[in-house]
C-alpha cells in the first residue's frame, strides 16, 4: 500500500509541476502557478521520505542517519532560501536565479557522484551511462551558473580570453567524455570519477568566462535547460518518475526559451556562446551622423502631459535606479490627464528572461498595460511620445540600417518611429553590445541625463504642477 502511495505521489507532483509551469505562462496566473509547483515539490519531498521509510534496514543500514542529514539539509536550505528570497532586490534577481539554477545542477551532479562512488551491480550498463551523462551536464550547469552569477553581480568585471580558447575548451570537454568512458570501463576507478568531475566543472567555468554581459540572459536560460536535463537523467538513475517528468518539463521549457531568445537577437546559439559578443568593448561600425541633444525633465514631462499617447520602454537602468514605483506614479498622473500609456517589452530587456515584467509587476503596473514587442511595435509610428528608460541596444536603429553593426538584423522596438523620443540615461555610454545607438542622434530624440529615480521624481512634480 505504501509503495502505491509513493508512486501516486510522484505522479501527482509531476502533474502539479506541469500545471504550475502552464500557469506561469501568463503574468495574471503566474503566482498561482508558482504555488502549484511549490505544492508539487512538497509532495515530491514527502514521497522521497516515504521511500526512505520503505527501505529495509538490512538494505540501508544508515537510513536513520541519512534521515537526520536530510532533515538538517532541508532546514538549512529552507531558512537560507526564505531569508535571501525576502531580502533580494529586483536588480539582484538575475543573480539569484543564476545561483539557484546552479544549485539545481549541483544537486543533480551530487546525486550522480554518490551513485558513482557506491555503485551497485544493477547500476551498470545503461544505468551507469545515464548517471554519468546527468552528472556531466549537472556539473557544467553548476560551475557555469556560478560564473554567470559572478558576472551579473560584478564580481567578475572583465573578459577572460586567450588565443585558442575555443580549442582548449573543446579539449577539456573531450577529456571529460574520455574520463566518462573510462568510468564505464572501470566502474570502481575512484581517480577517474574525481577527474571526471574536475573536467566537467572546469568546462562549465571555461565555457562561461568569455561570454559577454549582453548574452547573460540567454546563458541563464541555457543553464536552466541543462539543469532540467540533468535532473531528468538522474531521476531515471534513481527510478523516480517525479524527477524524470519535472526535469524533462524544465529542460524542454528552458531549451525553447533559449531558442526564442537567440531568435529575438537574430543570432544562433553557437554565436551567443562562442562569438565573445557583448563584452562592453567598442565595436567597429558605420559612421554615426547627427548630434545628441538634451532637454530637462520638466520639458519632457510637459510634452508627455499634453500628448495623446505615450509608450514607455523600460531597461536595466530602471532596475538599477529602483525607480519602477516612481514611474508608475507618473503613469497614473498621465492617465488622469487622458493620456493613453502603454509599456513595450523587448524579449531580452534586462538581465534575465522576464526581468522587466517582474520589475513592473513589483510596482503594481496592471498587466493589460504591458505589451510584448510583436504586439506593440506597429504602434510606435502613431505614438506621440516614446519614453526610453535605461534601455540601449533593444532600441538601436542600427539593427535595421547598419550592416557593419554587430547587432544588424536583431529585431528591435521601433521607438525611433515615434513623433518624439525621450531617453533617460545616466551618461553617454554604450550598451552591452558596445555600439553607438543611432536613436540618440535622431532629430526626434532628446536625452534626459541623470539617475532614473531623480529624473522621474522631477517629471512627477512637473506633471502635478501642470495639473494645478
Amino acid at each position: 500500500m505504501l509503495s502505491l502511495l509513493i508512486e501516486l505521489s510522484g505522479l501527482l507532483a509531476a502533474f502539479l509541476f506541469i500545471l504550475g509551469l502552464k500557469r506561469m505562462s501568463s503574468p495574471v496566473t503566474a503566482l498561482h502557478g508558482i504555488v502549484l509547483a511549490g505544492v508539487g515539490m512538497l509532495i515530491a519531498v514527502g514521497a522521497a521520505f516515504g521511500y526512505l521509510a520503505q527501505v529495509q534496514p538490512s538494505a540501508q543500514p544508515h537510513a536513520l542517519t541519512n534521515l537526520g542529514l536530510v532533515l538538517l539539509a532541508l532546514a538549512l536550505g529552507g531558512a537560507l532560501a526564505w531569508r535571501s528570497g525576502r531580502k533580494v532586490a529586483v536588480t539582484d534577481m538575475p543573480q539569484m536565479v543564476a545561483l539557484y539554477n546552479g544549485m539545481g545542477g549541483g544537486a543533480a551532479a551530487a546525486v550522480g557522484a554518490v551513485s558513482l562512488v557506491a555503485l551497485q551491480p544493477q547500476q551498470m550498463g545503461l544505468h551507469l551511462a545515464v548517471t554519468l551523462l546527468g552528472a556531466l551536464i549537472g556539473g557544467v550547469s553548476l560551475s557555469g551558473s556560478i560564473i554567470a552569477w559572478a558576472k551579473l553581480d560584478g564580481r567578475i568585471d572583465k573578459a577572460w580570453r586567450f588565443k585558442g580558447q575555443s580549442v582548449f575548451n573543446g579539449l577539456i570537454f573531450v577529456l571529460a567524455l574520455a574520463l566518462a568512458v573510462l568510468v564505464l570501463l572501470q566502474p570502481g576507478n575512484s581517480w577517474a570519477v574525481a577527474l571526471f568531475f574536475v573536467a566537467a566543472l572546469g568546462f562549465g567555468i571555461l565555457m562561461t568566462l568569455p561570454i559577454g554581459g549582453a548574452d547573460m540572459p540567454v546563458v541563464i536560460s541555457l543553464y536552466n535547460a541543462f539543469t532540467g536535463l540533468a535532473v531528468s537523467l538522474e531521476g531515471f538513475a534513481l527510478q523516480n518518475p517525479a524527477l524524470m517528468i519535472a526535469g524533462m518539463v524544465v529542460g524542454s521549457a528552458g531549451t525553447l526559451l533559449t531558442v526564442l531568445m537567440a531568435k529575438a537577437m537574430n543570432r544562433s546559439l553557437a554565436n551567443v556562446l562562442f562569438s565573445n559578443f557583448g563584452d562592453g568593448a567598442a565595436v567597429a561600425q558605420g559612421e554615426v551622423s547627427g548630434q545628441m541633444t538634451s532637454t530637462t525633465p520638466s520639458d519632457a514631462a510637459a510634452s508627455m502631459r499634453y500628448a495623446s499617447s505615450v509608450i514607455i520602454v523600460p531597461g536595466y537602468g530602471l532596475a538599477v535606479a529602483q525607480a519602477q514605483a516612481r514611474l508608475y506614479e507618473l503613469v497614473k498622473l498621465l492617465q488622469a490627464a487622458d493620456v493613453d500609456v502603454k509599456f513595450a517589452i523587448h524579449p531580452v530587456a534586462g538581465r534575465m528572461p522576464g526581468h522587466m515584467n517582474v520589475l513592473l509587476a513589483e510596482a503594481g503596473v496592471p498587466y493589460d498595460l504591458i505589451f510584448d514587442m510583436e504586439d506593440i511595435n506597429d504602434s510606435f509610428a502613431n505614438t506621440d511620445v516614446a519614453l526610453v528608460i535605461g534601455a540601449n541596444d533593444v532600441v538601436n536603429p542600427a539593427a535595421r540600417t547598419d550592416k557593419a553593426s554587430p547587432i544588424y538584423g536583431m529585431p528591435i522596438l521601433n521607438a525611433d518611429q515615434a513623433r518624439q523620443v525621450y531617453v533617460i540615461k545616466r551618461g553617454q555610454g554604450k550598451g552591452y553590445a558596445g555600439v553607438e545607438n543611432l536613436l540618440f542622434y535622431g532629430e526626434n530624440c532628446d536625452m534626459v541625463y541623470g539617475d532614473a529615480a531623480a529624473v522621474l521624481n522631477e517629471m512627477v512634480q512637473s506633471v502635478k504642477e501642470l495639473a494645478g
